[in-house]
């Protein structure tokens, strides 16, 4: 594959992956939807979406297994995936676009680097400055302000985060990570009706909620369906440090982008938070860590 294809490739999905903040927040700002619908709809057109690329690539996204077809995905997985989903909604119910694409990308590479941490891995001297500046960058965006997210919000993004950072962990290594996404969209969604049931009693049938819908649509089976496909396209011909390094990019675009298309304003704080955030990050992630002896 040509240098340009995998540029291209990368390109659209980090947009991909930085429109999903924009669809959810745009969904549940403007139009009547409610959360728990959001949620549903985003993993079925997901699902529908990721076994559609599977089938035409000449696989199976079955969830069933046999001793020659094993499954893809597990309910473990599914659960994680769907933990992540249900809390990003409810997040974007309060939170601006940008601020949450930044807590949510924050709290996935903090729950990543922390396993490792737990495994034995060590930190050097720079990547230990680069931990510590990310932690003081989430701490200054979340402290008491007129420009300070909500809360709760934040809470719930922070917890999104872990979730997707769970799934990211368990889905590691896996022979075919289309396929295994597919099973695990499949296997998410009875959780997600389960959800909107519980939260019948706020659900939208009304024409703003209709259009909330399709704004769900976009943002399961284009934003998160075709998003993965074409991040699964590219991710075999980065570097390790590169697909890391180049996600980096999705809280920015997603600022610039909720600036651009939904009016929200880039605070000088959510500015600084995003420099020591990503910042940080990058120092972690450029750096070989240490093996514990």
């Amino acid at each position: 594959m040509s240098l340009a294809r995998v540029l291209l490739l990368t390109t659209l999905a980090m947009l991909a992956f930085a429109a999903n903040s924009l669809l959810c927040r745009l969904a549940l700002r403007e139009t009547g939807i409610d959360a728990a619908s959001f949620t549903t709809i985003r993993l079925a057109s997901g699902a529908l979406m990721l076994w559609l690329v599977v089938r035409l690539r000449g696989g199976s996204a079955h969830t069933g297994g046999s001793a020659d077809h094993p499954p893809h995905g597990s309910w473990a997985s599914a659960l994680a995936l769907f933990a992540y989903a249900a809390a990003f909604s409810f997040a974007y119910r309060t939170l601006p676009a940008g601020a949450g694409a930044l807590l949510l990308f924050g709290a996935v590479q903090a729950t990543m680097i922390g396993y490792g941490l737990w495994r034995g891995e060590r930190l050097g001297a720079r990547q230990s400055a680069g931990m510590a500046l990310a932690a003081a960058g989430l701490v200054g965006l979340l402290l008491p302000g007129l420009s300070a997210p909500p809360l709760q919000g934040a809470v719930l993004m922070l917890a999104s985060g872990v979730a997707w950072g769970v799934y990211s962990l368990r889905g590691r290594g896996v022979a075919n990570p289309a396929a295994s996404t597919a099973g695990n969209f499949l296997r998410a969604v009875p959780f997600a009706l389960a959800l909107s049931l519980a939260q019948l009693s706020s659900a939208s049938v009304d024409a703003a909620g209709a259009a909330g819908a399709a704004y769900a649509v976009a943002s399961g089976a284009l934003a998160s369906g075709l998003g993965y496909a074409l991040w699964y396209g590219a991710l075999p011909l980065l570097r390790a440090t590169s697909a890391a390094t180049v996600q980096l990019s999705v809280p920015v675009l997603a600022a610039l982008g909720a600036a651009a298309f939904l009016g929200e304003a880039i605070t000088l704080r959510l500015m600084l938070a995003s420099l020591a955030v990503l910042g940080g990050i990058a120092l972690v992630i450029r750096s070989p860590r240490r093996a514990s002896r």
